[in-house]
């Protein structure tokens, strides 16, 4: 690493991967010092991942190779860490003569935690550690009932969301002035996928695209998964390779129904920054009582898309194979794992934050509780999709389930795991037992 006496700013990426309309960066870039922009990949997150084959390694990977680009041509560089993000400050303080840290507000408890102990050793040496508002467009306690205590229902903090906006119009920033605020030093490498001790998995990173013709008959063909109707922007917008304040004017002008997905976006990120408990457990207290089977065999049949349900096998082959699946299927195979196979919501939780590429702790949660019926504004707890019914609805030609079922309509597609009525029956009765338990 090239050592430097030169004052600086450090602005550190996270889940904001670009240069253009980030808010974090654009403060730093005005702080009066150069900027030395900054990665880390944070061993206290890369130890924690199972599978050594994981398609977000190479999707940040592709996303700094982009930033590199930017920071290069201005005549500077992107630095990467492979370490504890107190190792890593420890390392740069050495190197660098830091005088200010910049970056954005992270919500999830790992990044809490993270950011007061990076906090605690800047304070140390007296540099200052300023954060803002970036990922979201109201964070923390800026939608809150008119007594000060937070929504828990969706369709009022919607509303109260969307009034605040009038007040608060989105304001994107202004191209940043990258050659003359960086600091200037010759291209530093980005480890490769490799030398972070993962294995490639063929994924290619591409820039996030807005397609507007997607956007604006989102309400149309959101819920067909056999169709490209929904913008597969969800990975640029957990990793922040698109600004959230871009997509949200988009929204405004092009489809509310779209608006009202980000809006949902927000809305678990409230929930779990107030209710930090939903991590580990049910919003609704009382659900953590219900008896679930858990049935090992038959989780293994449900993640490796073999169930004998169709539409729910395509879903679990979707995800496994690209690390998408597509909304409206992420309810019915959540529904499936939890009602049918009387499954703990959590273990199809962890399931999903293993492969999902869009993966973000407050919306992965906050939809599985919603399904599991122990979450804030959640499905009632006897509603039971039928595979049968959303197939019917939502894949008649069954054009999606022959995509990634072939097999399905022939003598070696397995038996289903289970009888989806009886199934049905026996999950309301332990739902029911356990509610009434705690009455």
């Amino acid at each position: 690493m090239l050592k430097s006496n030169e004052p600086i700013a450090i602005f550190w990426f996270r889940r904001d991967l670009r240069a253009e309309d980030n808010e974090g960066l654009a403060r730093a870039l005005k702080s009066g010092y150069r900027v030395l922009p900054l990665f880390i990949f944070d061993t206290g997150i890369l130890d924690r991942l199972e599978a050594r084959k994981d398609r977000r390694i190479e999707f940040i990977a592709g996303a700094l190779g982009e930033l590199q680009k930017t920071f290069t041509a201005a005549g500077s560089s992107l630095a990467v860490y492979h370490a504890s993000p107190v190792d890593a400050y420890r390392k740069l303080l050495t190197e660098f003569n830091v005088r200010a840290v910049y970056a954005n507000h992270d919500y999830e408890p790992y990044a809490v935690s993270r950011d007061a102990a990076v906090g605690e050793l800047l304070k140390e040496s007296a540099i200052p550690f300023h954060t803002f508002k970036d990922q979201v467009i109201f964070e923390k306690n800026e939608v809150l009932k008119s007594d000060g205590t937070p929504y828990t229902v969706f369709t009022p903090y919607a509303k109260a969301w969307k009034r605040l906006l009038t007040k608060e119009p989105v304001t994107p920033h202004p191209s940043p002035d990258l050659r003359s605020n960086l600091l200037k030093i010759s291209p530093l490498l980005i480890p490769s996928v490799s030398d972070l001790g993962f294995l490639k998995t063929g994924y290619t990173y591409s820039a996030p695209e807005i397609d507007t013709d997607i956007i604006k008959n989102y309400h149309n063909t959101r819920n067909i998964p056999s169709l490209a109707g929904t913008s597969r922007l969800g990975p640029h917008l957990r990793f922040g390779t698109v600004c959230i304040r871009k997509l949200v004017s988009t929204a405004l002008t092009l489809n509310e129904v779209w608006l009202n997905e980000l809006i949902w976006r927000e809305f678990f990120m409230a929930i779990l920054w107030h209710f930090p408990h939903v991590a580990e457990n049910s919003f609704k207290r009382k659900y953590d009582s219900i008896r679930w089977l858990n049935n090992e065999e038959e989780f293994g049949r449900w993640c490796n898309g073999m169930t004998g349900f169709p539409i729910v096998d395509a879903g679990m082959r979707e995800l496994n194979e690209t690390g998408f699946m597509h909304n409206r299927v992420r309810m019915i195979t959540a529904g499936f794992l939890i009602k049918d196979l009387l499954i703990d919501w959590r273990w199809g939780e962890a399931y999903f934050a293993s492969k999902l590429l869009d993966y973000e702790l407050s919306s992965n949660n906050g939809n599985w509780q919603w399904a599991a019926g122990c979450g804030c504004d959640a499905a009632p707890y006897f509603r039971v999709f039928s595979p049968a019914e959303q197939t019917r609805k939502f894949d008649p030609d069954l054009s999606y389930i022959k995509k990634w079922v072939p097999e399905s309509a022939s003598p070696s597609y397995p038996k289903p795991v289970v009888d989806h009525s009886l199934a049905s029956v026996r999950a309301v009765l332990a739902y029911r037992n356990a509610l009434h338990q705690n009455n």
